[in-house]
């Protein structure tokens, strides 16, 4: 049975695990170097877990094993009636997907966000990623601008 609960303090070693095999995917999605740039997994979870953070961190289980992770953070979009939610990050091994441990910690996701009053919320997908495409999709989240980048060096 899956399950969600916020990060604690000793889910650090595996949620470094777990986000070190979800950069090593991303090195070979189109636009994912970008995506990162040269943050390290201890990098990436030490911004997201820093008490002065706004971001939260989710773990998802599967039979008592941690097997995902998602981060979402709130900020404030020009001219909005509210803040904003955006899953920064959701990630779950390869060998437990498909049990409904990505769904659970989007609902998760969702859910904290409407209770911090936001009045929306965004996630990203790579050009090319289908999977999370759908799953966004599959969750209520729509398409709504594609960003394009061109390197100048």
């Amino acid at each position: 049975m899956e399950e969600v609960r916020l990060a604690a303090t000793d889910d650090g070693p595996r949620l470094a695990v777990l986000l070190a095999q979800s950069l090593g995917d991303l090195a070979f999605l189109r636009g994912g170097p970008t995506l990162v740039g040269p943050l390290t997994a201890d990098e990436l979870l030490g911004r997201w877990l820093a008490p002065e953070s706004a971001t939260s961190v989710f773990v998802g289980s599967y039979e008592d094993a941690v097997v995902g992770l998602l981060a979402v953070t709130t900020f404030t979009r020009p001219g909005a009636a509210g803040p904003s939610g955006r899953i920064e990050w959701c990630y779950v091994e390869e060998d437990a997907r498909g049990v409904g441990v990505g769904t659970a910690l989007m609902e998760a996701a969702v859910a904290w966000c409407a209770e911090l009053g936001c009045v929306d919320i965004d996630a990203l997908a790579l050009p090319g990623d289908r999977s999370t495409k759908q799953r966004l999709e599959a969750a209520g989240f729509t398409a709504r601008l594609l960003v394009l980048n061109r390197r100048l060096d």
